[in-house]
C-alpha cells in the first residue's frame, strides 16, 4: 500500500475529502461523507468518522485532528500531546503486545502541532462507560494487557523521553502548567459541586504537592505508561480481547500510575474498595509472567498510592471546559469525586500531603 509522504497535512476538515484521502491512505476511496463524532469543550482532539465508497476499501475510517477549541489546542500543543499520538502510531503501535487501531496515515508539523491521521473505525467493538463503571471480568482483561505493555518497555523507556515520544512523568512542564489549570478548576468546583470536607481540605493544598508527586512517579525502574488508561479508551471485541486506544499522554515513568489510574476511577468505589488488592496483584503476576524480575513491591504500592491522591486532579481540571449544570457532565464529574473519595479514606492518602 504506497502512501506518499508529501501529502499535505489538512489545515482544518474542509481540506479532506475523498482525493486527500486516498492520497494520504493508498486506499482506492470513490467517495467519502465526513461527519464528526467526538464533541465536547476541552476534548483534546477533534474526531470524524468518514464514510468510504471505493475499491477494497474499508466502510469507514476515523479522521483525528486538533481540536475545534482553542483553549484545548494550547494545552494540547503545550503538552505535546498530538506529537505524542503521532509518534506512537508511527514508532511504537507495531511493538505494542496489545490491539490498538490500525493506521493508516499519521502526520504532524511539530513546530505548529497541525496533524491529522487516519485510523482503523473500531465501531462495533464492545465499549465500556466509565460512568457506570467497568465490570470486574473486563477490569481483569484490562489489568492482563496493561501489564503486557508495562513489561515490553519496563527499564526501557528512557530513551522514549529522550527523543521525545513520551514525556517523562518528571517533566519540568508538569509543574509549570498542572498547578495553573488546576487552580482554575478548582475555584469553579469550589463554587458549583457540594464537595466533601476531605476534598476540600486536599484541594487547599494539592497545587503546591503537584510538582514533588509527579517526580515520585518517576522513581525507581521507569515503563511505557499510557498515561489516560481508563474505561473510556478501551474497547473488547467480540471474543473478549482488549483493544486499547488514545495514546496522547503516553509517558516514561512508573507503571503504577497507569494501575492506579484505571481502579480508582474507572472501577464504582465498592468494586474498587473488594478488589483493589486482587487486581494489584494480578499486575505484578502479569509483570513476572512476562519477563520482569526487578519489581521493588513497596515502591510500587506507595507510587500508587500517591497516583490515587493526584487522581483529583482529572475531575477539577476537567471541569473548567464543562458547563456543570449540564447533567451529563455534572455526573461524570461527580463520579470521578466519588471515586476520589473512597481510595482517600482507604488508601490514607492524607498521609501523602
Amino acid at each position: 500500500m504506497g502512501v506518499d509522504m508529501s501529502v499535505a497535512i489538512p489545515g482544518s476538515i474542509n481540506d479532506v475529502n475523498a482525493q486527500w484521502l486516498a492520497d494520504a491512505t493508498g486506499l482506492d476511496i470513490k467517495t467519502a461523507d465526513i461527519g464528526i463524532i467526538g464533541v465536547g469543550v476541552g476534548v483534546a482532539s477533534a474526531v470524524y468518522r468518514a464514510k468510504l465508497t471505493g475499491n477494497n476499501c474499508p466502510e469507514s475510517v476515523i479522521v483525528k485532528m486538533p481540536a475545534l477549541d482553542e483553549a484545548a489546542v494550547f494545552t494540547s500543543t503545550i503538552l505535546r500531546m498530538y506529537i505524542r499520538e503521532v509518534r506512537f502510531f508511527k514508532t511504537l503501535a507495531k511493538e505494542c503486545p496489545v490491539i490498538t487501531p490500525k493506521s493508516y496515515f499519521g502526520e504532524i508539523n511539530e513546530e505548529t502541532s497541525q496533524f491529522a491521521m487516519v485510523l482503523e473505525d473500531l465501531a462495533g467493538h464492545r465499549i465500556v462507560d466509565q460512568t457506570v463503571g467497568i465490570t470486574i471480568d473486563d477490569a481483569r482483561r484490562a489489568v492482563d494487557a496493561l501489564a503486557k505493555i508495562h513489561a515490553k518497555w519496563w527499564g526501557r523507556a528512557d530513551g522514549l523521553a529522550a527523543d521525545g515520544t513520551t514525556i517523562p512523568f518528571s517533566d519540568p512542564i508538569y509543574p509549570a502548567v498542572l498547578p495553573v489549570v488546576f487552580a482554575e478548576g478548582w475555584e469553579k468546583v469550589k463554587k458549583e459541586l457540594d464537595l466533601t470536607e476531605s476534598i476540600i481540605k486536599i484541594g487547599e493544598k494539592f497545587g503546591a504537592a503537584l510538582g514533588g508527586l509527579m517526580t515520585s512517579f518517576s522513581e525507581g525502574v521507569t515503563t511505557l505508561a499510557h498515561g489516560d488508561f481508563r474505561a473510556d479508551n478501551m474497547m473488547f471485541t467480540k471474543n473478549n480481547e482488549f483493544v486499547l486506544y488514545d495514546f496522547q499522554l503516553i509517558g516514561t515513568g512508573s507503571g503504577a500510575y497507569d494501575l492506579a489510574y484505571f481502579v480508582t476511577q474507572s472501577l464504582t468505589p465498592e468494586d474498587a474498595s473488594k478488589y483493589e488488592q486482587e487486581l494489584f496483584e494480578r499486575w505484578l503476576e502479569g509483570l513476572r509472567a512476562n519477563g520482569v524480575t526487578d519489581i521493588d513491591r513497596d515502591q510500587l504500592w506507595l507510587q500508587y498510592r500517591g497516583t490515587a491522591l493526584f487522581c483529583l486532579i482529572y475531575p477539577v481540571v476537567a471541569s473548567r471546559g464543562m458547563n456543570l449544570n449540564e447533567p451529563r457532565s455534572r455526573a461524570l464529574v461527580e463520579t470521578m469525586n466519588s471515586r476520589f473519595e473512597r481510595a482517600f479514606h482507604e488508601l490514607d492518602l492524607a498521609k501523602l500531603i
